[in-house]
Order: C-alpha cells, then sequence, then structure tokens
C-alpha cells in the first residue's frame, strides 16, 4: 500500500517532466495556463487547479502513454466450464492480467498511439474516472479499481502544476530534447530507466 501510493505518483510526475521536456511546445503552453491562472500569487493552490484545463491533459497523457504499472491486478474467471470470448477459448478457472500498457498504446483506439499529445484530450469525453472508456485505464476499472486515484490525481496535477509555476527548466547532462532517453524499466512500477536530471531555473511570479 506504501509503494502504490507514493511511488506510483513520484514515477508519474517524472514522466511528466520527462515528456514535457523532450516536448517544447507543449512545456510552453502549459507553463503559460499555470502562470495564468496564478497571476498575483506566490503558489499555486488546489482550488486553482481545476481552472487548469491543458494541466489535465497533459496529466492524461502521461498516464495514457505511462501509466505507472503493466498489469493491473490479478482476476479469475468465475465459470466453471470453458467459455468463448470473442476468438478466445477460456478454461474454468482462468488467471487474466490485463496489459494496461499495450491497451492505452493501441493503434486500434488512439490516433499516433506512440505520440505525446495532450490535445487528443481537450475536446475528448474520454476519462479514467468512469469505468466505461475501457481503452484508458490506468487505474483499473470496476469494483477493484484504484481507491487512491482523487488523491494521486490531487497529488501530480499540484506537484507538476508548482514545479511549472515557480521554475523554468533546462535538461542536465548536456541532454536537449531529441537525445533525452524515454526508455522504461519495469518493476513494481514502470518509470525510467535513466533518471531524470533537470536544472531549475528560478522564475519571480507575476505580482
Amino acid at each position: 500500500m506504501f509503494a502504490g501510493g507514493t511511488e506510483t505518483t513520484s514515477t508519474t510526475a517524472e514522466w511528466a517532466m520527462a515528456e514535457l521536456l523532450r516536448n517544447p511546445n507543449v512545456l510552453e503552453k502549459v507553463q503559460q495556463e499555470v502562470r495564468r491562472v496564478g497571476a498575483n500569487k506566490s503558489k499555486i493552490e488546489l482550488s486553482d487547479i481545476n481552472q487548469m484545463k491543458y494541466l489535465k491533459c497533459v496529466i492524461k497523457e502521461t498516464l495514457r502513454l505511462h501509466p505507472p504499472v503493466v498489469f493491473l491486478v490479478r482476476r479469475g474467471t468465475k465459470e466453471t466450464k470453458h467459455v468463448k470470448l470473442g476468438n478466445y477459448d477460456i478454461p474454468p478457472e482462468t488467471t487474466v492480467f490485463v496489459n494496461v500498457w499495450a491497451i492505452q498504446r493501441d493503434p486500434k483506439w488512439w490516433e499516433n498511439p506512440e505520440e505525446f499529445s495532450p490535445e487528443r484530450f481537450e475536446n475528448s469525453g474520454v476519462d479514467f474516472k468512469g469505468g466505461q472508456d475501457f481503452q484508458f485505464i490506468p487505474f483499473g476499472y470496476g469494483r477493484r479499481d484504484c481507491p487512491g486515484m482523487a488523491f494521486a490525481i490531487a497529488s501530480v496535477e499540484y506537484l507538476v502544476a508548482n514545479l511549472l509555476f515557480r521554475f523554468d527548466w533546462k535538461l542536465g547532462d548536456g541532454l536537449n530534447s531529441d537525445t533525452l532517453d524515454l526508455s522504461e524499466n519495469y518493476g513494481l512500477t514502470v518509470n525510467k530507466k535513466f533518471p531524470l536530471r533537470l536544472r531549475p531555473i528560478i522564475s519571480k511570479p507575476s505580482t
């Protein structure tokens, strides 16, 4: 529970910052929104987040491309006889693992699935909260979805918003947006194989 409630959040925040640094146009757009909403303030408050529509799209797109876990908590069939699902024969009492990573990159459901494009969510009703959009399930679905979903989203949005509000960011280690490595390391969570190293530059808030 501790790992599920901490490492997944920090991993998502790291992926969000990595994708923003890899896509400077997206970074500029979301940073402008955050600073416009937070104008004349010393920091972003939780109450400000609902005004940041594009930031929410950035977090959704991050969760689509980089779900914190590859497989949902395993499920099992209750049938005591063979059943047919689509073109698949399912034996009784089968253990089922749902591959979130593959589903959320499936070109059947997503246009240019490997591309980081928060704009795909701007005029879309697809969401992870309703449990009806099975092509987008970073928190699972149904009665066994993640109980900490609301807290996790609020934490990531708040963290990323304040990082973008107070600082400008540059890649370290001589990297640029073209050479930033987004290789994945599979463990309890799907984190970056090579940790993200950034150089913050203090940006004085508007007054």
